[in-house]
């Protein structure tokens, strides 16, 4: 047990170059886990995090990576995550099986849409965290707004445990405000920490800020609350031990600052991620029980319990799949069998390793807390591995929608089968990535989370896989929704001798709130057996299959809640199939009538840009249908958001930059679906009919 109260399993997440891969790089420095610093950008062979070729190239995280370092006699598992959008599900499935994490924030850029994002999948998952002002060194560094940002943004009780000496230019280190001592980093690397007497500069600055620290926790420990009432010395022990539990009931955030570039301030966080954030033993963990009808049990981080387990990624590779686990209970041991809850079949674990970036080490078995992979086993992602006498099942990883799709068509015929084999296994290794086959064309259609998304994965094709292919116009993954209600009374009959098919079913087709949580609800008020109950599932698997393309532009119906009130059936002639089908003809009918509308996904952009070229970029977003929520001037910057259809984003990248000289930056996000105005639903409807019939 002692092991594992000494393991952190941690993640970094952020906005688009915050910093993160970074900080990573310079953690493994400290730790001792490489001899030579690589940066993201530059002419060496990129962060050791960065492991894949287009990482490299472009600059960017694409893959979540791990790795473990040991620090203070702690052995911390670290998992890089992806800072764009595109890529969330990596953060997503990395955030559900972490215990802590850091989230990073740049000096000047504060709170960024994508900073919301992965508040948001923190909050989803309840994990504890550590925020970390990178940048210091940046010019226009402001850490008392990014502090002010995360209070009112993201409403988090934020409480300094450090305070800065300088900013910009002239950032020197830090004071900890819980010894009381400033921080200096020297050495070529930054490796020598030097903790002083606090500059009489800073003096009376600092006795405020850890009077305020001081008042914020002591909101959460009795004891120290009397000691500042009664004003005695506080023991700095009890002051770590109050911070450590606050953080852990995610109570507060602690507040910590540097510059990762510059090699200051790298050291004290990896303390605080050992003092301050969860081991395994302090983050209750539970699962479903399957024998017991599902009832939700606590799992217990004893390595002799039965085994209990997530793969939560996977990663096809020459030598087969390697799925990302991490243990809750028991101990997984090599050459074992264990039941995969989902298929109910037992697998053997071959082999177990333990990840560096891309380099693994072999392990013989992995205990509860361990963060490892397994090698040759056939799983999906979110799977649950369990051990004798027990069924559980973990709770699955979130995974957002797909909004954007193009269409991809092999070269020639040796191209089709690797581009086969390359969409087997990205699918498998990402749930954000859908592949479908256009019926009416033939054509193979990609679908993901954005443009980067997608263009990622056709470069992968073509250089991992081997495959040309030829890529069509991205198109918009519209949506079809009801506006009115409408009532229905279908007859389906058919007489062709012999058994006949006969189904009858009355009803309302009732539009949904925009808000709602589920895009379809179906309500069954038979009574007096009118449609016999075997036949009820069949009617609600009909108007789900006439949803999944609708009778206005063939695109997928939303927003509709399905009421089957009356019906009446056939002793000979009736039949699960003529109730199917009867279901769909009957939605297909009550559609038509309940004047539907298109929707279109509207995307959360923030453009960050010189103040000398706003006016352009707005009036541009303006032509764009965008619509403008808010500005902010930051120095001689602005940070522009504004909502705006995506249809009208594509090839934005290439726009902005030659607007602004290439010095503003935008990221984006799916913020909501809505209703399209008329003249352009009409246009849209008017085109894919137009397809439709030249595929014919």
């Amino acid at each position: 047990m002692e092991n594992i109260r000494n393991i952190r399993n941690i993640g970094i997440s952020a906005h688009i170059d915050s910093g993160k891969t970074t900080l990573s790089e310079r953690i493994l420095f400290y730790a001792g886990r490489i001899h030579r610093m690589q940066e993201v950008r530059g002419a060496g062979t990129g962060a050791t995090m960065d492991f894949m070729e287009l990482e490299k190239e472009r600059g960017i995280t694409i893959t979540s990576a791990a790795t473990q370092v040991t620090w203070n006699d702690k052995c911390i598992n670290l998992i890089d995550t992806p800072g764009h959008v595109d890529f969330t599900v990596e953060v997503e499935r990395s955030l559900r099986v972490l215990d802590g994490a850091v989230m990073i924030l740049c000096s000047v850029g504060g709170v960024q849409s994508q900073s919301i994002t992965v508040d948001q999948q923190m909050k989803r998952y309840r994990v504890p965290r550590i925020a970390f002002i990178n940048k210091m060194d940046r010019t226009g560094a402001d850490p008392e707004r990014v502090e002010r940002d995360l209070r009112e943004k993201l409403g988090l009780n934020i409480v300094p445990i450090q305070l800065n000496m300088g900013a910009s230019e002239n950032f020197q280190g830090v004071i900890d405000l819980i010894t009381m001592q400033a921080l200096t980093f020297e050495g070529d690397s930054g490796e020598k920490i030097v903790r002083g007497p606090i500059p009489a500069a800073y003096a009376d600055m600092a006795e405020m800020a850890r009077h305020q620290m001081l008042e914020a926790v002591s909101m959460f420990n009795d004891e120290l609350m009397e000691k500042l009432l009664e004003e005695q010395p506080v023991d700095v022990k009890l002051i770590h031990q109050t911070v450590r539990e606050a953080t852990i009931n995610r109570d507060i955030v602690p507040l910590m600052m540097g510059s990762a570039f510059k090699n200051k301030g790298v050291q004290p966080l990896m303390d605080a991620v050992c003092d301050y954030l969860p081991s395994p033993l302090d983050r209750p963990a539970f699962a479903r029980d399957h024998n017991n009808e599902g009832t939700e049990v606590p799992l217990e981080s004893d390595p002799e319990a039965p085994v209990v387990a997530m793969a939560f990624k996977i990663a096809d590779e020459t030598f087969g799949q390697l799925t990302y686990t991490r243990v809750y209970q028991g101990t997984i041991e090599k050459g074992r069998h264990y039941r995969n809850a989902r298929t109910n079949k037992m697998q053997r674990i071959g082999r177990i390793v333990r990840m560096h970036a891309n380099d693994r080490a072999d392990v013989s078995d992995a205990g509860p807390g361990d963060i490892v992979a397994l090698v040759g086993v056939d799983c999906a992602s979110g799977d649950t591995f369990c051990g004798d006498g027990i069924n559980y099942s973990l709770e699955s990883i979130f995974v957002a929608e797909p909004v954007i799709s193009l269409s991809i068509t092999p070269v020639d015929s040796a191209a089709q089968d690797r581009m086969s084999k390359a969409l087997n296994r990205f699918m498998k290794e990402d749930p954000t990535f859908r592949v479908s086959s256009d019926a009416e064309t033939g054509q193979t259609i990609i679908a993901g989370m954005g443009e980067l998304h997608l263009d990622v994965y056709v470069e992968r094709m073509r250089r991992e896989f081997k495959a040309e292919v030829s890529v069509g116009m991205p198109s918009v993954s519209y949506r079809e929704a009801p506006t009115a209600q409408a009532d229905f009374n279908y007859k389906h009959k058919k007489q062709t001798g012999g058994s006949g098919q006969y189904a009858h079913v009355v009803g309302r087709l009732v539009p949904l709130e925009p808000d709602a949580e589920s895009t379809y609800d179906f309500e069954d008020n038979i009574v007096s057996g009118r449609i016999p109950g075997e036949y009820i599932p069949a009617v609600n698997k009909g108007f789900q299959e006439a949803m999944k393309k609708g009778p206005l532009a063939g695109y997928e119906v939303v927003g509709c809640k399905m009421c089957l009130d009356d019906g009446s059936f056939h002793a000979v002639d009736s039949s699960e199939m003529a109730f199917r089908i009867c279901g769909r003809d009957a939605f297909n009918e009550a559609f038509k009538k309940s004047k539907p509308c298109l929707l279109e996904p509207i995307m959360a952009v923030e453009i960050e840009l010189p103040t000398e070229f706003q006016g352009s970029i707005v009036g541009d977003l303006n032509s764009r249908r965008g619509i403008i929520m808010g500005t902010e001037a930051r120095d001689t910057f602005t940070v522009v958001n504004a909502e705006v259809p995506l249809a009208s984003m594509f090839g934005y990248a290439t726009v902005i930059r030659g607007m602004s000289k290439g010095m503003a930056t935008f990221t984006m996000e799916m913020k909501r679906y809505a209703k399209v105005p008329v003249k352009i639903a009409e246009e849209v409807i008017a085109k894919r009919r137009e397809e439709s019939t030249a595929k014919k």
